[in-house]
């Protein structure tokens, strides 16, 4: 495969697929106090460089497309996405020549779509709803019908590619292996397709056979809990049960509600310097108050799957916020509504 391991010495880089999985892991020390007597990390895959851990994904499986013939010269990649795995899509269409069409729904935000028209993907959208009032079903079915009816169309199909967690055993586990060497104790993880989730277990779990990994989804979704609801967050969430997701890898589930998600990026924004997305909230939300349950000195670490420069229209615009019934929690009164958290009892 094309994609350069971060452990290379050299700096320069073919083309932007390479520059893919080279980002920090920075300690929070301010947003809660159990930083303080905690190593509470975040890894900051908001580095990369279209600005989330997608574009890993999205180089992965074209290269095993182009390898198995499934993807050739002056061919056209079909996704499903509400925006950064369409978005990686389109930064790998454009540095390999390939036509992309994105299929969107009404949750796919006004900068994610000015985003991949940058890139030079085209979009496609649905608005057709399910019982769940969810739009992915219709999305999945639009984009499979584009697939079969275009000559040379290929669809990765995210939420259903086995070979989707290839890019986190592949590059995302052994860049946490690398950093953290055996001293760590737990993971926390967002989780949609599932592709992030089951690639870091199948490497991890052998190599730390002590490790907690820990999934994160939003209130509404159904991935860990089976009563379904309406949501606006983008990033985590289903209004199905992943296929990809390997449940008995996780040994703990947190289900967080929006509120408390988007009041955590804006207290990471302003007492760590951190803008980041919204999932990003939910994530560190459930890692802290993990942390919380822990010994004194355990080391946590997050994975931050996103920037929050594409969420300024939404869970950083007081407007946005109002309309959709969503007051935030003060920074001084986070460490009370970590603490009100709660684990899922089953996440199978």
């Amino acid at each position: 495969m094309n994609l350069i391991l971060p452990a290379q010495t050299t700096r320069l880089r073919e083309d932007i697929t390479q520059a893919v999985g080279d980002v920090p892991i920075v300690r929070l020390r301010r947003v809660a106090s159990i930083c303080q007597n905690h190593f509470c990390y975040l890894k900051l895959e908001s580095c990369n460089p279209g600005g989330s851990i997608k574009e890993k994904n999205a180089t992965v499986l074209v290269n095993q497309a182009e390898e198995a013939g499934l993807l050739r010269h002056g061919g056209t990649i079909i996704e499903s996405s509400s925006g950064n795995f369409g978005v990686g899509l389109a930064i790998v269409g454009a540095a390999r020549g390939y036509r992309v069409i994105i299929v969107v729904d009404a949750k796919t935000t006004p900068a994610f779509r000015r985003m991949l028209k940058a890139y030079g993907a085209e979009l496609a959208e649905v608005s057709e709803v399910d019982a769940n009032g969810s739009m992915q079903k219709a999305r999945i079915e639009l984009a499979t019908r584009l697939a079969e009816s275009i000559p040379g169309g290929w669809y990765p199909c995210q939420h259903y590619n086995p070979n989707n967690p290839d890019a986190h055993a592949l590059f995302t586990a052994r860049e946490i292996e690398d950093a953290f060497g055996a001293r760590l104790d737990a993971l926390v993880v967002g989780v949609s397709t599932g592709g992030q989730m089951s690639g870091l277990a199948r490497y991890l779990k052998p190599r730390y056979p002590h490790l907690q990994l820990i999934g994160v989804d939003v209130k509404g979704s159904v991935i860990f809990d089976p009563a379904p609801a309406p949501y606006k967050m983008t990033g985590i969430g289903l209004s199905f049960r992943p296929p990809n997701l390997d449940y008995e890898a996780i040994d703990k589930a947190y289900v967080v509600p929006e509120n408390l998600a988007y009041s955590m990026c804006h207290a990471l924004a302003q007492r760590e310097g951190l803008l980041l997305g919204s999932s990003t909230g939910a994530i560190v939300s459930a890692g802290l108050h993990l942390a919380q349950q822990m010994p004194a000195g355990s080391r946590i670490a997050m994975i931050n799957p996103d920037r929050g420069d594409r969420y300024l229209e939404t869970i950083y615009d007081p407007e946005w916020l109002q309309a959709n019934g969503f007051t935030l929690i003060p920074a001084e009164h986070m460490d009370i509504a970590i603490e009100q958290l709660c684990i899922c009892e089953s996440p199978r």
